[in-house]
């Protein structure tokens, strides 16, 4: 049986939230971490999306509408990761149904299932920062929700998130491409790789810190 997944951040009713700004909501993340702890290092913020920003997602809260076992297809979403060495690495979903934290191993089943059972414009790719790059560098001035007369979802209250190079560059994270901006691009068994679980035998193998 797998350990429960350590606590570091607040629980998810006690995060900064807005519904369909994930990668604010994933900022503020970054920020608490930052602020409030000394493993901002160990910290990876995903971006998931595809060519044409068609990525379907189970277990997700928006999902619920569409009834049990039904995915939600979202343009692009944002999580966050923490990744130890030698342990588990847990996601942080402020729109799934799955706990929060969440066992990496769990979310990626239950969240992805298989790309082998979804045509090919729906596979998903996953663009993987550093949580100290993503908040030297991200800024958004929300243009994208905003429609004739208004906003297609309400924004957050506090002011936009914007850096002295940039006040909009939330299309450049969510473009796949790969060679491109920040970050590596990785598909969804080399995303699943790059972050499981080491065995025990690569755990004896791994060296030392002190």
């Amino acid at each position: 049986m797998a350990a429960a997944a350590e606590r570091i951040l607040p629980s998810s009713e006690e995060c900064v939230y807005t519904a369909c700004y994930c990668e604010e909501n994933i900022y503020k993340l970054c920020e608490w971490v930052r602020d409030n702890t000394s493993l901002i290092q160990e910290f990876y913020v995903v971006f998931i999306s595809n060519a044409a920003q068609q990525v379907p997602l189970w277990m997700q809260k928006a999902g619920r509408q569409y009834g049990p076992g039904k995915p939600v297809v979202w343009d692009y979403h944002v999580v966050l990761l923490h990744q130890r060495e030698g342990q588990q690495t847990d996601v942080y979903d402020l729109d799934s149904m799955l706990p929060f934290p969440c066992n990496f191993s769990r979310y990626c089943t239950a969240t992805f299932h298989s790309d082998e059972e979804l045509r090919p414009q729906f596979h998903r790719k996953f663009r993987v920062v550093p949580a100290t790059d993503y908040l030297m560098i991200f800024a958004s001035d929300r243009s994208h929700m905003r429609v004739a007369g208004g906003w297609m979802s309400p924004p957050p209250e506090y002011p936009c998130i914007q850096t002295d190079l940039s006040a909009m560059n939330l299309p450049m994270f969510i473009d796949m491409t790969p060679s491109t901006f920040m970050g590596e691009i990785l598909n969804l068994k080399t995303f699943r790789l790059r972050f499981r679980t080491p065995t025990v035998e690569e755990q004896a193998l791994a060296p030392d810190p002190s």
